[in-house]
């Protein structure tokens, strides 16, 4: 089977306060978008995990994930081969999407043993974004990013995505914001990321150079360091890409927002 790992972009992230343990309960909302990794299984006679980025660990968001099913569900061996298209260090959630394509794949080889709450279970365990890849779409989500309600479909939106040479790693992200002073924001339906108060400062120019070529909004995403730029139309989108392009600040993707139905595609 291949199963499509979307990206994400978060519309709203508000981050409150550490608790005791030192976890960080958030209020956002996700949206898959049309950037894809792909998962390509099938049945083996031993477990053979490849990837074409050469940056890819060897301990992973895949291989945990893959491990804590497992734990309770007899998956036979896999060759699992991982195409990359979502850049690492973005903010997009690569990482936790691939996870969840593996969770999403044993509920389709075991789908009696895979119930929806082992599933979440298994997701909550690999990282906090895994969740939302399980739900797909569009979802508000608070505590750790794991208590999800899931919204209803939007038409599609246009948006363009640049990554800029640097990345953000997403737990010195965290550091920087607790130094910030702040308040801890409540849900709003205009575009806001706590994050951008620590991000570097090209993500600002980033943006800048957005809404200069049209951008009707503009937001980090997720930690960082990607930006993205909501825009009217395929064209706008892909016009604006051109003269970023033409500016070197950074690598760039032309995107759509997905349904839940399409982003949990698997053939």
């Amino acid at each position: 089977m291949t199963v499509y790992c979307p990206a994400k972009v978060n519309t709203f992230l508000s981050v409150g306060p550490p608790d005791e343990h030192g976890y960080h309960p958030i209020r956002t909302v996700f949206q898959a978008v049309s950037l894809f990794d792909e998962l390509e299984i099938e049945q083996s006679m031993s477990d053979d995990i490849t990837c074409d980025w050469p940056g890819l660990p060897a301990e992973n968001t895949v291989t945990k994930a893959l491990r804590l099913i497992r734990e309770l569900v007899g998956i036979p061996p896999l060759s699992i081969r991982i195409t990359k298209r979502i850049p690492s260090q973005a903010g997009l959630g690569g990482g936790s999407s691939d996870a969840a394509g593996v969770i999403r794949a044993a509920k389709q080889l075991a789908p009696d043993l895979v119930s929806d709450r082992f599933a979440h279970e298994v997701a909550v365990a690999v990282g906090a974004d895994v969740p939302f890849f399980l739900v797909g779409g569009r979802a508000r989500a608070t505590g750790y990013g794991d208590v999800l309600e899931p919204q209803s479909d939007v038409r599609h939106k246009w948006l363009l995505v640049v990554k800029p040479e640097s990345g953000v790693d997403t737990s010195e992200a965290y550091k920087k914001l607790d130094q910030a002073q702040r308040e801890w924001e409540r849900f709003s339906d205009a575009p806001y990321n706590d994050f951008e108060r620590v991000a570097p400062f090209e993500c600002g120019m980033i943006a800048e150079r957005l809404r200069d070529h049209g951008a009707t909004a503009t937001l980090l995403c997720g930690s960082g360091s990607a930006v993205f730029g909501e825009f009217e139309s395929e064209q706008g989108a892909k016009a604006a890409e051109k003269k970023i392009l033409g500016e070197d600040i950074g690598k760039t993707f032309v995107v759509h927002t997905l349904t839940r139905q399409e982003s949990l595609w698997i053939s």
